[in-house]
């Protein structure tokens, strides 16, 4: 039951609810390591991420209980005791999230050592683990790799002058989760600013964490000797909605996104309108539709926060296979995040994807031989295939390209998708989509 059927050709139409943000939840139950005392959060979303940190965090003595049926919904957790994970425990938790990177900060200050297990995740870029272990050397971390993992020791953090050479929006969490009890000041430089990060910096805050912002990305965190338990409702998941969004626009329906918030997702709102598409806000969510009748081209780059989401840009290239004229999309956050337009031109799509940069837009891959520009030349109709999801955000371009198809498109590997959609098929159905499980 890993792959889901999709007869295309139908608009959707209704109303989806999001949660808590993929992003922040994982985040956030790590910091719970941080206290010895009690943590509410609320808003947590039923995915597989959550489950893992969640188990994740029992294999090391931490209590952590869910109410609702779905194993979410409300997540109560208290660390009053705290073992480093053992190497026997080890390979259960190896290549299933790139979370367990994070730990390494709490659980030095909890216990003075820490074991991380191989990392997994998208296969989207390098994800810059080398900038976590610069940070954590700097902080006063002692590091091995080992066979079995990155074995950390401690006697205690020091704060001190940090530089990150790009905004590493997991670098920046690592860097607050191990300075917010580090003795004495920490400065980061070159600090990631996403709506999730400053949602973990509320948790810290709320945790008795003393965080301000200095000049222009630069954090200051002031060590504390304890923390304390707190309660937090999660912030919704900006990623989701901007996929429900797309699939409006994709398939001339229309989206009504229960607790999606405008703050969260200006870049994106603002690419939306310059497509031709309308959203229209109210405090309980976002509307969206088509405005026109022809899609628009854009030329667009992605960038860390406040610019254009590199999460955002799968979802919206599907849609652009459908606007008339050339469009193009330049990824500048990871270097591999194209692999998504192989399925696409399976279906029917006219993308070219190279390795330049587009003309006056260079980056820092650019020169570098890989392949992060893409253009999109539409609209063309895409007919039915059978794809293989090669990533999270990918997979559901693929269930938006499914939608759009003529005939019948089989997403292989669609599990993958729980990593950060809940409850996707049930809402894809109450939609109108014609999908089911094969």
């Amino acid at each position: 039951m890993d792959a889901l059927q999709i007869e295309g050709g139908h608009p959707i139409a209704g109303s989806v609810a999001v949660r808590g943000a993929k992003n922040s939840i994982s985040k956030q139950l790590v910091a719970s390591l941080l206290t010895d005392k009690a943590v509410v959060l609320h808003n947590a979303p039923a995915i597989s991420d959550t489950w893992i940190v969640s188990d994740l965090l029992r294999a090391m003595g931490v209590e952590v209980e869910a109410s609702g049926d779905d194993g979410a919904g409300t997540l109560s957790v208290r660390a009053a005791n705290v073992t480093p994970l053992g190497a026997d425990r080890l390979g259960e938790f190896s290549g299933k999230s790139r979370i367990p990177i994070l730990l390494c900060g709490p659980l030095l200050h909890r216990t003075g050592e820490a074991l991380i297990p191989r990392l997994g995740g998208d296969e989207i870029g390098q994800r810059q683990v080398n900038y976590h272990l610069m940070v954590l050397q700097q902080l006063g971390a002692e590091i091995s790799d080992q066979p079995d993992g990155l074995h950390l020791k401690a006697n205690e953090l020091v704060g001190c002058e940090l530089r990150l050479p790009f905004p590493s929006v997991g670098a920046t969490e690592q860097v607050l989760l191990a300075a917010t009890r580090a003795k004495g000041t920490t400065v980061l430089h070159g600090a990631a600013i996403e709506p999730e990060i400053l949602d973990l910096i509320a948790v810290l805050q709320k945790m008795g964490a003393a965080i301000l912002f200095r000049d222009d990305r630069a954090i200051e965190v002031h060590g504390q000797d304890e923390l304390t338990g707190f309660e937090h409702s999660t912030m919704p998941d900006r990623l989701e909605v901007a996929s429900w969004a797309c699939a409006a626009i994709a398939t001339c329906g229309e989206v009504f996104i229960q607790n999606a918030r405008v703050e969260d997702m200006v870049s994106f709102l603002g690419a939306y309108r310059l497509m031709g598409g309308s959203f229209t806000a109210s405090p309980r969510g976002i509307h969206f539709c088509r405005a026109v009748d022809d899609l628009r081209p854009v030329e667009l780059d992605t960038a860390v926060h406040p610019g254009f989401m590199t999460d955002w840009q799968a979802p919206v290239g599907v849609a652009l296979t459908q606007a008339h004229g050339l469009s193009t999309l330049h990824e500048t956050v990871y270097e591999n995040r194209f692999g998504y337009t192989k399925a696409l031109v399976e279906m029917g799509a006219d993308i070219h994807v190279e390795k330049g940069c587009p003309k006056g837009r260079a980056c820092r891959f650019g020169g570098l031989g890989f392949e992060h520009t893409a253009h999109f030349r539409g609209p063309t109709p895409l007919h039915g295939a059978d794809v293989r999801v090669p990533d999270l955000r990918a997979g559901f371009s693929h269930v938006i390209g499914g939608l759009l198809a003529d005939g019948i498109t089989i997403v292989r590997n669609f599990r993958l998708l729980e990593r950060g959609y809940e409850g996707l098929v049930p809402k894809l159905q109450s939609l109108g989509a014609r999908v089911r499980f094969v």
